[in-house]
C-alpha cells in the first residue's frame, strides 16, 4: 500500500467511525432550506435537500476536517470530509491510479473494520464542469446499531483528498439512490 493510499484510508476510516457519533448530533435542528456543500476548492460541490442538520466533526489526528449532515426524518447521514495528502504529494483532478489504489485500500480497510461489509459495486465517475474524477463504492454493513446502505465517494485534487459517505437504511434504497445522484450529478 502506497503512502498516499494509507493516508486516504485513514481519512476514510475517520469518516466511517464518525457514524457512531450520530446520536450525539441528532438533537440539532434541521435546515428549512437546502444546504450547499463545497469541497476541494469548489471542484466538488453539491446541495443537500432541506431537512439535514449540519454538525462539524471534531478535527482528526491526521488533520482531517469535515461535517456530518443528519436527516432525522429519513434516517440518512452524509459525512463530508477532507484531508491533506502527505507533504510534497499532489495529484491531478482525475488521477486514475490514485483513485484506483484508494478504492482498493478502502475495500481492504472496510473488510477489516466491519465484519459484515459487503461491496455491491464500484464505479468511476467524472464530474461535469470540473472534470474531477470520483470513485464510488456502494456497500452494505452494520454501522451505528443497524444494517446500512452506503455509498462512499472518493476524489482528490492537488494536495487534498475528499471523501463523502452517504449512509441510509436499506429500506430506503430509492431515497438513497436519489440522494447519491443529487450529490454526483449522475
Amino acid at each position: 500500500m502506497s503512502l498516499i493510499s494509507k493516508k486516504a484510508v485513514v481519512l476514510l476510516l475517520t469518516a466511517v467511525t464518525s457514524l457512531g457519533a450520530l446520536n450525539a448530533y441528532a438533537a440539532k435542528a434541521a435546515s428549512d432550506a437546502p444546504l450547499k456543500v463545497s469541497m476541494l476548492a469548489g471542484k466538488f460541490s453539491f446541495t443537500l435537500p432541506k431537512g439535514f442538520a449540519a454538525n462539524p466533526l471534531p478535527p482528526g489526528a491526521t488533520g482531517a476536517t469535515g461535517t456530518m449532515y443528519v436527516n432525522e426524518t429519513t434516517k440518512t447521514v452524509v459525512i463530508a470530509a477532507e484531508n491533506n495528502l502527505p507533504p510534497g504529494v499532489t495529484v491531478k483532478d482525475n488521477d486514475g491510479k490514485f483513485l484506483d489504489e484508494t478504492a482498493a485500500d478502502f475495500d481492504v480497510a472496510e473488510h477489516k473494520a466491519l465484519p459484515d461489509f459487503n461491496k455491491l459495486s464500484e464505479k468511476s465517475l467524472t464530474l461535469k464542469g470540473t472534470g474531477l474524477g470520483v470513485r464510488q463504492v456502494d456497500s452494505t454493513a452494520t454501522q451505528g446499531g443497524g444494517k446500512t446502505l452506503n455509498s462512499t465517494l472518493m476524489a482528490a485534487s492537488g494536495n487534498k483528498m475528499a471523501v463523502i459517505q452517504i449512509i441510509s437504511r436499506p429500506a430506503d434504497k430509492a431515497g438513497h439512490d436519489t440522494l447519491v445522484k443529487q450529490i454526483t450529478g449522475k
